[in-house]
């Protein structure tokens, strides 16, 4: 056999045998109590299956937390507001003294840390940030991305935070940006609730 017919025959693809995959809808979420204690979600918001919420959590109207994120209540409280996202990756914690807040219309980035802290309506944490303990971002504040604001620290409302430790700019942040931002996690988190399908075969169900 030449040498070039078997560089063909190596080269030549071999036929797909299709491998079935059972269509799996998946609504769980990982959702649990502790000390007697569960979480309280609105009805209308959204919890991706992926996400964890343990204990003293409340989430409010059309809010979405999002896959990987964790919210922790098991030394105190937390509060998500109304039209508030939690995105990947977001933990948020807080301890017997210092509950963690977050109003309405909130953006919380991929990656943040919020531990007992407040965030007023309409304010943003940008990706990777870490809000501390007694800190507040104020109405329409923004702490950007990779952001470190300490304890006891206050984000003006209107203002931008920036950097390791953060920096106040006032009157930077973007409240169109914000509100809009918020407007578009609404809308996904009702995209998700309708029409999300899982296509693997979940450990366990086969």
């Amino acid at each position: 056999m030449s040498i070039d017919r078997v560089v063909a025959r190596r080269a030549a693809p071999r036929p797909l045998t299709p491998v079935p995959i059972e269509t799996v809808s998946s609504t769980a979420m990982a959702i649990y109590e502790i000390g007697g204690t569960a979480p309280r979600i609105d009805p209308s918001a959204y919890v991706h299956p992926d996400a964890t919420v343990i204990g003293d959590v409340t989430i409010g109207p059309e809010s979405t937390v999002w896959p990987g994120a964790v919210l922790r209540g098991d030394y105190g409280t937390i509060t998500i507001g109304a039209r508030t996202s939690v995105q990947d990756g977001t933990v948020v914690h807080a301890t017997a003294e210092t509950p963690t807040t977050v109003g309405d219309g909130c953006v919380i980035g991929h990656l943040v840390h919020l531990e007992g802290c407040l965030l007023e309506a309409s304010s943003l944490v940008g990706s990777g940030s870490v809000v501390l303990h007694n800190a507040v971002i104020g109405t329409g504040a923004t702490v950007g991305a990779n952001a470190v604001v300490t304890n006891n620290m206050i984000v003006p409302p209107g203002a931008l935070a920036v950097g390791i430790p953060a920096v106040i700019k006032e009157g930077r942040s973007n409240l169109f940006a914000i509100e809009a931002g918020a407007a578009l996690y609404v809308a996904n988190g009702k995209r998700y609730a309708a029409g999300l399908v899982r296509i693997d075969t979940p450990p366990g169900d086969s």
